[in-house]
């Protein structure tokens, strides 16, 4: 089973505006829905879409709309009853296909809480299964929350992956490069967030990987792999995706095409790479799915996560490195 844990789920209304968005101006909305939503969610739907078995974590209380939109759609999850209500997500799609997103920092979880859904994740896992930690955490979660979650999943011999940013990210490396045992087997950045690791330009990386220069992003995956983390993989947007491991550095080229909303998208990445991985693929055929669910889901609106008929492999656009 891959278990996802979303710590800060949300509730994704994505609304799409008749003209290009202009600050302090009057839009009028074409379209307007709402989903349920969190980065460990999103995941576990492309996998539940696909066939594959999966649980998705994450706080919330029982009256809470998230819960019943999950409930609706027939996605295995499990809840952690908190107080506090989840957040609001707001995307914003305007003409010609730009996205501006609004979040809010969701409510804050107290200890027992805390403590309620880290057990919860420890009771849910077992050996053979793996982990997702998956998106911002709540408040009230302390930044190295997901480095101590590695640490106790580890010696349960459960293989974790992990995508998040920002201070979390930052004390998760900080963690394994003090103790290895807090590395992640997985770790699914994009360039900005890639730049948060090494100190680089996360978004020069991105442009030399769109003009074709790749050598800056593959030596920043393998000095990540180097450090301890299993598998990098680097989502690069138009420019595909670069993915380094044990077995090698490859580079996965992305279809250009339509683009009606990026969000989600990263998401579907990683849950393409789980589900190469849980079907038993090399690590080359793991890139390419994970770009073809990516490149996927950028061609669906809102926060829309592409089923298995939607997804295009192509595996012949994967180079070594």
């Amino acid at each position: 089973m891959i278990i996802t844990l979303t710590a800060n789920p949300s509730l994704d209304r994505t609304v799409t505006l008749t003209a290009p968005l202009v600050p302090g101006g009057v839009h009028r909305i074409a379209e307007d829905a709402t989903q349920a939503g969190g980065k460990g969610v999103n995941v576990s739907r492309a996998l539940h879409e696909a066939g594959e078995d999966t649980l998705a974590l994450l706080p919330a209380r029982a009256e809470d709309p998230l819960v019943g939109l999950l409930e609706a759609s027939g996605l295995p999850h499990r809840t952690v009853p908190v107080a506090g209500p989840v957040r609001t997500n707001l995307t914003v799609v305007s003409p010609p296909g730009v996205t501006t997103k609004i979040n809010e920092p969701g409510h804050a979880l107290t200890e027992a809480e805390a403590e309620m859904l880290a057990a919860a994740l420890h009771r849910a896992a077992r050996p053979g299964d793996l982990v997702m930690l998956s998106g911002s955490l709540a408040p009230g979660l302390p930044a190295d929350w997901y480095a101590r979650r590695i640490q106790e999943l580890h010696e349960a011999e459960v293989p974790v992956g992990v995508d998040t940013s920002d201070a979390p990210l930052a004390a998760l490396a900080a963690a394994w490069r003090e103790d290895r045992c807090a590395a992640p087997d997985l770790l699914t950045p994009n360039a900005e967030e890639l730049g948060q690791l090494t100190g680089a330009d996360g978004a020069a990386i991105e442009a030399a990987a769109e003009q074709g220069e790749l050598t800056p992003v593959a030596e920043a995956a393998r000095a990540l792999h180097a450090q301890g983390v299993g598998a990098v993989l680097v989502t690069l947007g138009a420019a595909g995706a670069v993915l380094a491991s044990a077995e090698g550095t490859w580079h996965c080229a992305a279809v250009p095409g339509e683009v009606l909303s990026t969000v989600g998208a990263g998401d579907s990445a990683a849950a393409g790479y789980l589900l190469a991985r849980v079907r038993g693929r090399e690590e080359p055929q793991r890139l390419a799915c994970a770009v073809a669910y990516g490149t996927a889901a950028v061609a669906l609106p809102g926060t829309t996560i592409p089923r298995p008929d939607q997804v295009a492999v192509r595996e012949d656009l994967v180079r070594a490195l």
